[in-house]
């Protein structure tokens, strides 16, 4: 039983209940029939995607802390699970047991929507969580992209299973619609999450070089790679203001709520990351990315009061 806090700690837990969290009010927040859309899952079908993508999400995670372990040691030796407190023999075969769950549920969940194809979604999901712990990490921004890609991804899923097997010429439009919505703030997630993964590829700039990765840091130094995040910040900071300011602007609650909550937290940022050169100053803004994509998230609740 001792285990069991350092096991929830290495699947990352709470990142997972966000991961369902947001996967949940997509599916009971924007695909509802008071917008006129129809959906392929009754709660069951929903579970069994959401456990699917928590179980390949947990797995990945495992995977990654079994290849950083020596990078751990030097960047959060305080936070080290694998081989002090969990065998790494154990951990892989926890990795094993939740990949090849989430895959058979991704099986059973393609052919329930009856489209056999969607399975290998999650066979290249699981493909590139390995690849990525065991080789894109270590090159030059491809690893950050491809783990902001799979978080955006996560958020697609949903409408691929809900919208898509049930799109027909009638409600074509309708269905269409509000997966642009989906597709947009997938767009905003993958952003956010390169920023985030940038930021903390300075923060552990120090074991990355010792394991022999070729972050972006180590390649062009610590605060030209600032320089670069920084500018990359401004892409969401416009987006939001874009997106306000051609689709909220008659609706005072949803301004005041987004202007709150993600704007105002991403100019912060962005004027955070200008001046950031400790590792602690990296270490809060990237817990500080993170909140301003559960906060975006959550804006989902609002488009029951915009879209009717």
């Amino acid at each position: 039983m001792a285990v069991i806090p350092y096991f929830l700690k290495l699947i990352r837990w709470q990142n997972l209940l966000m991961l369902a969290l947001v996967q949940c009010l997509i599916k009971f927040a924007l695909f509802i029939p008071e917008f006129g859309i129809e959906t392929t899952l009754n709660w069951y079908g929903f579970a069994l995607l959401v456990l699917a993508t928590l179980c390949i999400a947990a797995a990945g995670y495992i995977i990654n802390d079994i290849y950083d372990v020596e990078a751990d040691t030097i960047n959060k030796p305080e936070k080290l699970i694998i081989d002090r407190h969990i065998s790494n023999k154990t951990a892989f075969n926890w990795y094993l047991f939740l990949n090849v769950a989430g895959v058979v549920l991704g099986y059973v969940m393609a052919n329930t929507v009856e489209k056999s194809s969607f399975f290998m979604l999650f066979i290249i999901i699981s493909a590139l969580l390995y690849v990525y712990a065991s080789y894109l990490k270590y090159t030059l921004l491809l690893g950050n992209i491809v783990v902001a890609l799979l978080v955006s991804t996560s958020l697609l899923i949903v409408g691929l299973f809900e919208l898509l097997p049930v799109l027909t010429p009638e409600n074509r439009n309708t269905q269409l619609t509000v997966f642009k919505i989906l597709l947009d703030y997938a767009i905003f997630a993958f952003l956010l999450n390169l920023i985030r993964e940038l930021v903390k590829s300075i923060e552990d700039i120090d074991g990355d070089y010792k394991a022999g990765a070729r972050s972006l840091p180590i390649v062009i130094g610590r605060e030209r790679a600032t320089r670069v995040v920084f500018l990359l910040s401004l892409l969401p900071v416009a987006a939001v203001i874009y997106y306000m300011l051609t689709y909220l602007y008659k609706q005072p609650i949803a301004m005041v709520y987004f202007l709150i909550t993600v704007l105002a937290p991403s100019i912060y940022g962005s004027i955070q990351l200008f001046s950031a050169e400790r590792k602690a100053q990296f270490s809060n803004l990237s817990k500080l990315y993170k909140l301003i994509m559960l906060f975006g998230m959550l804006s989902l609740l609002l488009y029951k009061f915009i879209l009717t």
